[in-house]
């Protein structure tokens, strides 16, 4: 998996020096970020808090894991299925 280098809170961070009304570029500059990263990030976090970040992240993980579950288990039930439709 690869390695986050900013987390949930210093995006938050960077995105409110935006709407405090810093350029965008002098933002990506002094950060070290692409303006397609801020833009980015300003899509997905733009509005959030730092709690609201973190529930979401909490949110994606738990999402991946039922879908690893259902995934798991359909492919249970074809393997089931497909011993059952063999004639003996």
């Amino acid at each position: 998996m690869k390695r986050k280098r900013f987390s949930e809170e210093k995006i938050i961070g960077v995105l409110k020096e935006s709407e405090a009304g810093a350029k965008t570029d002098d933002i990506c500059r002094r950060h070290g970020i692409s303006s397609a990263t801020f833009y980015t990030w300003r899509k997905k976090y733009g509005g959030m808090d730092a709690s609201e970040a973190k529930r979401l992240h909490e949110l994606e993980i738990e999402n991946a894991k039922l879908k690893r579950i259902v995934a798991d288990q359909m492919l249970d039930m074809s393997s089931m299925k497909e011993l059952l439709a063999k004639n003996w």
